[in-house]
């Protein structure tokens, strides 16, 4: 299913982003995964997409395009028919494949030939044991950040310790195209925890398409399963809140909030239920040294549903 490039694109001219706490809390925050499911659109819906986007009233909230480190030379391929000319170099964040070596040498390569045009910045990689982040770690080159893919098990809080000494960064999966690809709130809460106690910046990726936990269909087929999706908004406040000690005992409870009415925008933060606040300052610390970026396979749906909530 294409993302549909419906006002996003319509307008050359991006505006800025709005001077508010939306505005802080989902600068440069989506990074378009359109090749990957549920959307799983062609190279060249992707690239136009991105495109459009880029030069959209939206393009504020738009992070890196996602792609795997296969496919680079069929993005460059697209890419470069629809890149105006003097354009910024677009930002790419590249998904590595089982060789991690070869994935490497895919991205140097990229970039060594694509330089001016295209920058691959970005790789992430799964690593569920020491020794993965260990390989991998002596393979990236300095100037590409590396966020490492790590599981929610027991093997957590090491792997978390490992990325932290070696001034790396992590990732982290919330969702799927079935039920049980999504973790649990709690799982994602102590996630947050060990990464912000190590000081250690993440991304998310998958199942984050909806600003507020909901139910929705997991897939854009017809009769697709349904199954309860964790909200971006409820990740992003719930990683600035988990800086503030005072309120440790409630992060469950703010991932598993579903009512878009407990949460409030204005121009100086974020109250949830009234009581509990968030200054500009806070979530600029969040997105800085937390919660950098989540992966979503649309850029419409999330804008579309802040705008249905009066955010934007």
């Amino acid at each position: 299913m294409q993302d549909p490039q419906v006002n996003i694109g319509a307008r050359e001219k991006a505006v800025e982003r709005p001077l508010s706490s939306i505005g802080v809390l989902m600068a440069g925050a989506i990074d378009y995964a359109g090749l990957f499911p549920p959307s799983a659109v062609s190279m060249t819906d992707a690239v136009a997409n991105y495109a459009a986007y880029r030069r959209g009233e939206y393009s504020w909230m738009l992070g890196r395009f996602v792609v795997t480190a296969s496919r680079l030379n069929e993005f460059a391929a697209e890419a470069s028919k629809v890149q105006k000319k003097g354009e910024k170099p677009w930002r790419l964040a590249v998904v590595a494949g089982e060789d991690v070596e070869l994935s490497t040498y895919s991205v140097v390569e990229f970039n060594a030939v694509e330089r001016g045009k295209f920058i691959a910045d970005v790789m992430e990689i799964k690593a569920p044991q020491r020794e993965d982040i260990d390989f991998a770690h002596r393979l990236v080159p300095k100037e590409i950040t590396a966020y490492y893919e790590i599981p929610l098990d027991q093997r957590l809080p090491e792997l978390v310790a490992t990325l932290a000494l070696r001034d790396q960064r992590a990732k982290i999966r919330t969702g799927g195209i079935t039920p049980e690809a999504f973790p649990k709130a709690h799982e994602i809460v102590r996630f947050v925890r060990a990464c912000t106690a190590a000081n250690l910046p993440f991304k998310a990726t998958a199942g984050l398409h909806h600003p507020i936990r909901c139910q929705r269909p997991l897939t854009y087929e017809p009769n697709a399963v349904k199954g309860k999706m964790h909200g971006f908004l409820n990740l992003f406040l719930m990683a600035a809140f988990v800086r503030d000690s005072r309120h440790i005992d409630l992060l469950d409870e703010l991932m598993m909030t579903e009512d878009p009415s407990e949460f409030r925008f204005d121009q100086t933060g974020v109250r949830w239920r009234n009581d509990y606040v968030l200054t500009l300052f806070q979530l600029e610390q969040a997105r800085y040294r937390g919660i950098q970026s989540f992966g979503s396979c649309s850029f419409i749906e999330p804008i579309a549903d802040l705008k249905d909530l009066g955010i934007l």
